[in-house]
């Protein structure tokens, strides 16, 4: 896919990107910074960012307290941050061991806890917009075999709710972008285990594309340009929201 002309929407602000090593994440910092923002992007894999082109790229485990506020200690002001880390577990809840759960919790969902807040102190006195990437496997749908990571994103969901109820004064919006089955090197992992599972890549090529109504994966940049939307002043009335970007998933 080409890349898209940039608006220049958000030129003049300041954005954090976490999980931005590859992926949704990396596909949104390179669309934020097409538009004209100054994005500093974070992975807890730094040999990932090796080849960003823009600001100095930072090592982060978004799960880790005292590294997390460290890290939001360099910035004096934030516009705009998108809060990409996640994890999935592939299992039922009878294939889900305690330590399986808490590492979906402490991944998908307490990461998003300590980032937001984190941030939003450097966000309240200017205002600016926090997008969460969450999923439509969450309080929206439920998925076969999506139990610890249905509930950990329904929970970034909830909580992305209530900060938008919270801050709305703030002039702070925050909204999730609840992906479908998206094309990503975690989908293709994920593809790897699954068909080592059911004995052939077909089959496990047949499940994931079988939930898709569109008959194809989503792709990253599709994504991003939701995001980036959502970042920008064209979205100004817009917060609270889980914008489902599924491929008819939701219908």
């Amino acid at each position: 896919m080409s890349a898209p002309a940039s608006s220049g929407r958000l030129a003049g602000k300041v954005a954090v990107v976490t999980a931005a090593g590859q992926g949704i994440g990396r596909a949104v910092a390179e669309r934020l910074a097409q538009e004209g923002a100054e994005v500093h992007p974070s992975d807890r894999r730094l040999d990932l960012l090796a080849g960003w082109g823009g600001p100095a790229a930072a090592a982060l485990d978004a799960t880790d307290e005292g590294a997390v506020a460290a890290y939001f200690e360099r910035f004096p002001r934030v516009d705009v941050l998108v809060h990409a880390v996640g994890y999935v577990h592939q299992g039922t809840i009878e294939e889900c061991s305690p330590a399986d759960w808490r590492r979906s919790l402490s991944i998908s969902l307490d990461s998003a806890y300590l980032v937001l807040a984190a941030a939003i102190p450097r966000m309240k006195a200017a205002g600016g917009s926090i997008v969460t990437i969450a999923s439509v496997a969450s309080s929206i749908k439920g998925f076969p075999r999506r139990a610890a990571y249905g509930a950990a994103k329904g929970g970034v969901i909830g909580l992305t709710k209530a900060v938008a109820a919270d801050y709305l004064k703030d002039r702070i919006r925050c909204n999730a972008v609840c992906p479908g089955t998206v094309d990503s090197p975690s989908l293709r992992e994920r593809i790897d285990d699954l068909a080592a599972q059911m004995g052939s890549r077909d089959k496990a090529m047949d499940f994931f594309v079988g939930r898709q109504p569109s008959g194809r994966f989503g792709t990253v940049e599709e994504v991003a340009s939701v995001c980036a939307f959502l970042a920008s002043d064209d979205a100004a009335f817009v917060t609270g929201q889980a914008v489902c970007v599924d491929g008819g998933i939701t219908i």
